[in-house]
């Protein structure tokens, strides 16, 4: 379909945090815009979409995903990796640094947008290094990053483990206006941990990962916060007590935002009683207590974004010994379905919250004008179907990888179409 296409969905309940907007009411694209009405000669070519029962929601924005290239198109690639986030909502996704090379410098930056602009089906923003190489010892060159067009900066997994280098970090992206995304683990505390350290850890003989190593640098992160004055973002947290550190910290007016995984709202350490190695992460599941506690900070808005954290991995990587194999699980394509199973059909928030969590809340962590059904905005938008069952399997899987923990489950919602500046990319929950 062509991007100049006119659309009117029909029917569906609208809903647009951004406006506060929640109505069973017709939208209008426009040469991919977003517009209060179509002419009568404009509905004579318009596409016409039947969404009764459907909710028409902003397109998500995911902010911490990995998409395979350059260097890893074994596990995924910007067409697959896109291809799977269109299928799970997202219209805009922030990818990370962890390339081979790592994006570190303005030509890996380059070559990253000339093969999304190539070969991605939705927006992608990417991120660069925080570090030169990801080592935590140099700053890597974040003025000219951000003329190459990066839209944060983070050293991943990897962490800055030097506060004196982080205090730095945070000075010279607040120069340019960067929002610093932040892995919290303290290395230290965590050299060869498997999974969460805690009753199951015991019972299957697995080297146990403290919260105590996130906590520490979630506390030094909002200290630091409050000594520079930057913006710090605080990627996938996990446990009780990261929430309430995160709380005290807005509360104090510090510019910290934080997001949580979906894996961390649906699952718990317990799941990995099989040793599943697809359910290997960083940061690892935790206990039911911490789940609950990652909720109620999400409701109440001391967590602002949901995320996929999708780290796609072959199968024959994740097809070893629990101990060998590395840690991610690929999750775009399962994340709304999953998140609305773990929220909305629990009772513990309503789909008006999910859909926030999903594009206002991240939109506003990075700054960006995006989430939103505004007149004159970019026709990023989804159907969704609130009812329906449907299986995840193989046969329906669009991401290359193969360590979606997800797969044979069986979900209550589901993406129907996605739409990206006004072009459809899945309708009827397939790829056009």
């Amino acid at each position: 379909m062509n991007h100049k296409k006119n659309i009117l969905v029909r029917g569906a309940r609208v809903i647009d945090p951004a406006s506060g907007r929640d109505e069973v009411a017709d939208v209008f694209v426009k040469d991919g815009k977003f517009v209060a009405q179509l002419s009568a000669e404009e509905m004579k070519s318009a596409q016409i979409i039947e969404a009764n029962g459907m909710i028409l929601s902003p397109g998500f924005i995911d902010l911490n995903c990995r998409l395979g290239e350059p260097g890893r198109s074994a596990r995924e690639t910007f067409r697959t990796g896109t291809l799977s986030a269109a299928s799970g909502g997202f219209t805009t996704v922030v990818t990370m640094p962890d390339t081979i090379p790592t994006a570190d410098n303005v030509g890996t930056i380059q070559l990253i947008r000339e093969l999304c602009d190539a070969h991605a089906v939705v927006n992608v923003l990417p991120a660069s290094a925080l570090t030169k190489q990801q080592e935590g010892k140099a700053l890597a060159p974040m003025g000219s990053l951000k003329k190459a067009g990066i839209i944060a900066a983070t050293d991943t997994t990897s962490g800055v483990q030097n506060n004196e280098i982080m205090r730095r970090a945070l000075e010279y992206a607040n120069t340019f206006n960067l929002v610093v995304l932040d892995h919290c683990q303290d290395s230290s505390m965590t050299e060869g941990a498997q999974m969460h350290e805690g009753t199951w850890s015991l019972r299957l003989g697995l080297r146990g990962w403290p919260r105590a190593a996130e906590e520490i640098v979630v506390s030094s992160d909002c200290v630091l916060a409050s000594l520079t004055k930057a913006r710090i973002h605080l990627q996938h947290i996990s446990s009780a007590g990261s929430a309430e550190i995160i709380r005290r910290a807005k509360a104090n007016k510090l510019p910290v935002t934080a997001e949580v995984s979906v894996l961390h709202l649906l699952l718990t350490d317990a799941a990995l009683a099989h040793y599943d190695t697809r359910l290997k992460v960083n940061p690892p599941l935790r206990e039911e207590s911490d789940r609950a506690a990652l909720i109620a900070a999400l409701i109440d808005g001391t967590i602002d974004a949901i995320c996929s954290d999708h780290s796609p991995c072959t199968s024959t990587e994740k097809d070893c010994e629990f101990d060998l194999a590395p840690f991610g699980a690929a999750t775009l394509e399962t994340a709304f379905s999953a998140a609305y199973d773990a929220l909305v059909a629990t009772g513990h928030l309503d789909i008006k919250l999910l859909i926030t969590r999903l594009t206002t809340g991240p939109a506003k962590v990075l700054g960006i004008d995006a989430g939103t059904l505004t007149v004159g905005a970019a026709a990023d938008f989804v159907l969704i179907n609130p009812k329906t069952s449907w299986t995840f399997n193989t046969e329906n899987q669009l991401s290359k990888s193969g360590n979606n923990p997800l797969i044979g489950k069986t979900f209550s919602s589901r993406i129907h179409s996605t739409f990206v500046g006004g072009k459809a990319v899945i309708a009827d929950s397939k790829p056009v």
